[in-house]
């Protein structure tokens, strides 16, 4: 009895230690989504290629621990007699002894506080990235539309005017 409690902790630690690599990933997440906004914000075409492909780079390298992470969980399914699905940090914390309970609960506590903290990180990156665009295409839409807008405007008697013509600015006063 005692060697299944043992291989099942042992077993744990190994979770959890990718578990750990999560964390460092979404760390690393948070870290590029700063970084992103800031070189949007200084219009650094430069640093934000190189950040974008460094992004790639890693995206790809995380597939392989991803597919660590589920091997390990269906280690434990199998070791637990349950399914796959079955197996989250909340149904593990309430099946294993009490040592390895209190490391998987706070490993689901820094991973949910982690996963928080990236969605509202995500989201500002994202609202920044879409005012971006809209602001772009406004932009555009004045420069490129101005004259077939038939936009109306008034002059300093109240007289309105329409400007058809396309250029870029225009100079009355």
């Amino acid at each position: 009895m005692k060697t299944i409690e043992s291989e099942i902790e042992e077993k744990i630690d190994e979770l959890l230690a990718c578990l750990e690599t999560d964390v460092r990933h979404m760390q690393e997440s948070l870290s590029y989504l700063n970084e992103l906004r800031g070189l949007v914000i200084k219009r650094d075409d430069v640093a934000l290629g190189r950040l974008l492909e460094s992004i790639r780079t890693r995206s790809g390298s995380f597939a392989g621990h991803e597919r660590k992470r589920q091997s390990k969980r269906k280690e434990l399914a199998n070791m637990l007699g349950c399914k796959l699905e079955q197996i989250t940090l909340s149904e593990l914390a309430t099946r294993v002894p009490q040592g390895a309970r209190e490391r998987v609960s706070a490993m689901q506590a820094k991973l949910r506080s982690l996963a928080e903290e990236l969605k509202k990180e995500h989201m500002s990156t994202s609202m920044l990235l879409s005012e971006c665009a809209r602001f772009n295409g406004l932009l555009l839409r004045s420069v490129f539309d101005l004259g077939r807008t038939g936009a109306v405007y008034y002059n300093s008697n109240g007289a309105t005017k329409r400007h058809v013509d396309t250029a870029l600015m225009n100079l009355e006063l």
